[in-house]
């Protein structure tokens, strides 16, 4: 499984955010903007505590079982492998969606004097911090999860479970 690149992460971010700024001035001269919903920055919350719950779960399991604590409980390997999916899949949809809220929010920013636009601007504000912390669990799962590097192979590059 490859790891994940914060290069690739940060490129899907600037794209969605050009485009989504770029987006949110043609709608604007429509007439109209689409709204950033409340919502945005709590469930992009949620899933960054999920990830880091089950990081430090993994990783306290882990610990448990190299200081060999009698009936310490171990890590299964497809779980963990479905736990670093869940996190790369997830580090993946932050970085378009705090993209999208980052340029929507940009723009934003030309009118703050107008309280809904400011309200607006200040939950894309939030979604963006909430999309780098699901990107930062993401990558603490990841690097909880990974293994050894294997002498046998003498690759150079360790892989994850």
């Amino acid at each position: 499984m490859r790891e994940l690149r914060i290069r690739l992460l940060a490129g899907v971010f600037a794209v969605a955010g050009i485009l989504s700024w770029a987006g949110a001035r043609l709608w604007n001269s429509v007439g109209t903007l689409p709204s950033v919903p409340l919502a945005a920055p709590i469930v992009l919350a949620l899933i960054a505590v999920v990830l880091m719950a089950t990081a430090l779960s993994i990783r306290s399991r882990l610990k448990a079982q190299r200081e060999r604590v009698p009936e310490a409980k171990g890590v299964d390997p497809l779980m963990a492998a479905r736990a670093v999916v869940f996190g790369q899949a997830s580090a993946l949809v932050a970085a378009l969606v705090s993209g999208m809220y980052g340029g929507t929010g940009v723009f934003l920013l030309e009118s703050l004097d107008i309280p809904a636009r400011r309200d607006q601007a200040i939950y894309a504000g939030f979604s963006v911090l909430a999309g780098i912390a699901v990107i930062a669990a993401a990558i603490f799962l990841e690097r909880v999860c990974k293994l050894p590097e294997d002498d046998d192979r003498n690759t150079g590059a360790a892989s994850t479970a």
